[in-house]
């Protein structure tokens, strides 16, 4: 049932990145790939033409909220997220897991599935794992992931073993309700977990890279462990995946944590660090994060970032940057979400080179000690 295939191209001689094609419902996708953020069918502060001028073709949305608002009366109306919002591209949703997760208080989880309030007016509501495949194929999603439970980093180990399990059962029904669904035009990604212990990790691993999906995520990682943490279970997981299928990391957006992804050859990820970095007025560049806030740019003739191609490159000066963020004008975060969505795109598309080239440790290397000053 899968409308997925993935064709690795190249893969890097000294490490594990490799470069592939992911062709999807919408087109293709070159990866590995950065997915922007865009919760609420929308990527904050820029159009989604822009995106697409960029290069975009894949973006994130997310299942809970927009099953709590507009509503799947509405997407059914307008026949999907596509229709919609105008993104003529691809879409990947996450299943809602991780938002039920920080709801600590307002859910519980048990093996049906997780009853939660919403966030907005408090009204009870249930997500099983069929209920999120049916409003995933409402959505219309490209991608659509099944709903797992989400632990945080500190739990115990008969606590993590029990998530596991009840993410493994979840994982069985959302494929049985996705080949009850007999239109179903999505695929579905699974999600691997098992917390932060080695052998949960593997079990969890190999468990979902033997059923029927045509993709794996590695969920449950960048929950706020520290960083050499989820570089060690990073690593450890991806070492028990299936090499044949996509491999995604969600919740990942930094530099550092985006080679250290691709080294153990994951191809795509997601983050809401490079909007939100921009609407707070910090752009990324080469020589690292460009804080727009401070005085030094008030009389800066000079671009944000000489070698970029966006909009607040070509057109405006840091000082003019500088101004619409201390004034907190809109167009000061459209700007540089801008900016920092190209550079993105552009530092994978530099990604990919070095792996097709070969010299893909050797640039993670001397990016970082530029990026970070080390």
């Amino acid at each position: 049932m899968s409308n997925l295939s993935f064709e690795v191209i190249s893969k890097d001689t000294g490490t594990k990145a490799r470069n592939g094609i992911l062709s999807l419902p919408h087109g293709k996708v070159m990866t590995p790939a950065f997915m922007p953020v865009g919760t609420n069918a929308t990527v904050k502060a820029i159009y989604h033409d822009r995106l697409r001028e960029i290069g975009y073709n894949l973006i994130l949305a997310n299942t809970y909220h927009l099953y709590l608002r507009p509503g799947m009366e509405v997407m059914k109306d307008f026949g999907g997220i596509h229709s919609f919002s105008n993104w003529d591209g691809n879409v990947l949703t996450d299943s809602g897991g991780f938002q039920v997760f920080s709801l600590s208080a307002l859910r519980k989880i048990d093996e049906k599935g997780v009853t939660f309030q919403s966030h907005i007016d408090g009204s009870r509501h249930i997500f099983t794992p069929e209920k999120v495949v049916d409003t995933e194929y409402i959505i219309g999603s490209d991608i659509a992931m099944v709903l797992d439970v989400c632990t945080p980093p500190d739990i115990e180990y008969r606590a993590a073993k029990e998530a596991m399990r009840i993410t493994h059962s979840w994982a069985k029904r959302s494929i049985e309700e996705r080949n009850r669904i007999e239109d179903f035009k999505g695929n579905l990604f699974g999600i691997v977990q098992g917390n932060f212990y080695e052998d949960l990790r593997r079990e969890s691993a190999e468990t979902i890279s033997n059923m029927d999906f045509p993709g794996i995520a590695i969920g449950g990682l960048s929950v706020g462990e520290e960083k050499s943490k989820f570089e060690h279970f990073l690593a450890h997981t991806a070492e028990y995946i299936t090499l044949e299928k996509p491999r995604y990391v969600m919740g990942i957006g930094s530099p550092d944590y985006i080679f250290e992804a691709v080294e153990n050859g994951i191809d795509l990820f997601d983050c809401v660090l490079a909007t939100r970095m921009a609407r707070n007025g910090t752009a990324f560049s080469d020589d690292g994060p460009v804080v727009l806030k401070k005085a030094i740019h008030k009389f800066d003739h000079g671009p944000l970032d000489a070698g970029c191609t966006c909009t607040a490159c070509r057109k405006y000066s840091r000082a003019y940057l500088h101004h619409l963020v201390k004034c907190n004008e809109m167009l000061g975060g459209m700007l540089v979400t801008e900016h920092n969505l190209t550079y993105l795109f552009n530092l994978m598309a530099r990604i990919r080179s070095s792996i097709e080239n070969g010299t893909f440790r050797t640039f993670k290397k001397e990016y970082i000690a530029r990026y970070y000053g080390k």
